[in-house]
């Protein structure tokens, strides 16, 4: 009777608690005596009651035994039956007496009223944290313990809760259930993504007025605000706002990368990384640029972008007078001023204004080329390199010369082209007085007088003023060809006999005689020609 009555008699002398009947007594005591008399004989876990065990076989058989009629999907327990049924109806008996909410369940509305009342019962022992209910504590607690009792069967990955492992797994069945017209594998995702459509942005910040579509997004942004970096790094002393940026970070130092790409097999450093990374197979680009219309894999190259349609260049250099749209860009110019090179090279000792200028020396070193082509198979040393690459395959040239018309795959290439279009030379050789356009040419230049060829074959010994003599020269002795026409097949051992060669299918002229306006494709031939008119 006391099932119906709802009247529970017997105490709990520990904590208070009231039960409906001595069982479940015997079986609530067992939370303070730690007694887990029921083990599983496939991994070993002790449990308190024989219904949790009976539970946590199914997690090894896979049994699901209990089924939704309208939907057909099924669950391992009853409970959790109840509560997806309650998922097909719109019904929301429980009101909120302060904010007119409306919940399903009367458990929920309880947990909902403590936001109202300030309520937070649940303390954490540790750092003195209060919560509002019991599972936000226990799950606050793996925090301090780092326990990461759920772990994938796919790929042995731990996790703190019940929750993320089943978001997780959905990573290896591809498993999308929340949709749009694009697919989720988190509800909570999908109602985010569903703002972008409405442009709702309820979370407004106070102090600029920027609104945000989660609360999650502000609560980040809040952090700008203030110069707080409360996680530091104890191997180089950096700061973040966020601990969960100090795990990312800390991989810098571990090499760590536990996210691997499910096509190709690349190993990231986080979540986003991998995200943005499995652009690439997939072609998406889903940051457009609204005044011209391209399209860019990841946000921070939009932004970026936009700064080109605009001429505003705040930061300036107090020693030379040349501007910058971003304070990070001056200060890197600042160091070729003050001749600052922090980054030093252990190996030959050679430093570097950048990071990114000794990481991409290392390779040099190593001979390492994690970026292979998906087309052809060649490997580089650098992202950008295959960048550059990829667009032999697509035919892409997107630098262009506003004043000739031709275009370039590679914005240096446009760069060193532009100065075709002016007479300056202002690097002249002390020797002969000739002058060049570029210091480095003058350089180079200088070596005939010197006779410096520092660059010797290890085959014949011959030796070359230049790397990219020898270069050339190392592919009489292997015969390699590595550049190949898509035309006709044809191979040759540099990439600029590919490019003449190309003009023969494409009928490219672009060496015009100024005398007659004939064009030829190579300045060899206009130069002959030349003579024909003196």
């Amino acid at each position: 009777m006391r099932i119906h009555t709802g009247e529970k008699t017997i105490t709990c002398v520990t904590c208070g608690k009231s039960l409906k009947s001595k069982i479940a007594l015997a079986h609530h005591m067992r939370i303070h005596t730690g007694e887990k008399p029921f083990k599983c004989v496939t991994c070993g876990k002790c449990f308190t009651a024989r219904n949790i065990l009976i539970h946590h076989i199914r997690t090894h058989t896979g049994e699901k035994p209990f089924k939704c009629e309208t939907c057909e999907k099924s669950f391992a327990r009853k409970d959790c039956l109840s509560l997806h049924l309650v998922t097909h109806t719109d019904k929301k008996p429980f009101r909120c007496d302060v904010c007119g909410k409306g919940f399903r369940h009367k458990g929920n509305l309880n947990i909902h009223m403590r936001i109202h009342t300030g309520e937070k019962s649940f303390s954490c022992g540790i750092c003195g944290k209060s919560f509002s209910h019991k599972k936000t504590i226990v799950r606050h607690m793996t925090h301090h313990t780092g326990e990461k009792h759920f772990s994938c069967m796919t790929c042995g990955k731990g996790f703190k809760s019940k929750i993320a492992l089943a978001c997780h797994m959905r990573i290896h069945i591809d498993e999308k259930p929340y949709k749009c017209e694009k697919g989720f594998r988190e509800k909570s995702d999908l109602k985010s993504h569903m703002k972008t459509h409405t442009g709702e942005k309820p979370f407004k910040c106070e102090t600029c007025g920027k609104g945000f579509v989660a609360k999650a997004h502000l609560a980040r942004h809040l952090k700008t605000h203030t110069d707080k970096k409360p996680f530091t790094c104890v191997t180089c002393g950096k700061g973040f706002r966020q601990k969960s940026n100090l795990n990312i970070h800390m991989r810098i130092h571990t090499d760590e990368k536990p996210f691997s790409c499910m096509t190709c097999g690349k190993s990231l450093k986080s979540k986003i990384a991998l995200a943005h990374h499995m652009r690439i197979h997939t072609g998406e680009k889903p940051f457009k640029c609204e005044t011209c219309g391209k399209s860019y894999v990841v946000k921070s190259h939009l932004v970026r972008h936009l700064e080109t349609h605009t001429d505003k260049k705040p930061f300036m250099c107090v020693t030379c007078g040349k501007s910058f749209r971003k304070k990070g860009d001056l200060n890197i110019h600042m160091k070729i001023h003050t001749d600052e090179k922090p980054f030093s090279c252990v190996i030959c000792g050679k430093s570097f204004t950048q990071k990114k200028y000794i990481v991409r020396h290392i390779k040099v070193h190593t001979d390492e080329k994690p970026f292979s082509c998906m087309t052809c198979g060649k490997s580089f040393k650098s992202k950008n390199a295959l960048a550059h690459h990829m667009r032999i395959h697509t035919g892409e040239k997107p630098f262009k010369c506003e004043t000739c018309g031709k275009s370039y795959a590679v914005k240096y290439h446009l760069v060193r082209h532009l100065e075709t279009h002016t007479d300056k030379k202002p690097f002249m050789c002390v020797t002969c007085g000739k002058s060049f356009r570029k210091k480095g040419d003058l350089n180079i230049h200088m070596k005939i007088h010197t006779d410096e060829k520092p660059f010797s074959c290890v085959i014949c010994g011959k030796s070359f003023t230049q790397k990219k003599y020898i270069v050339r020269h190392i592919k009489d002795h292997t015969d390699e060809k590595p550049f190949s026409c898509m035309t006709c097949g044809k191979s040759f051992k540099s990439k600029n006999a590919l490019v003449h060669h190309m003009r023969i299918h494409t009928g490219e002229k672009p060496f015009f005689c100024m005398t007659c306006g004939k064009g030829f494709r190579y300045t060899s031939r206009l130069k002959s020609h030349m003579i024909t008119h003196t």
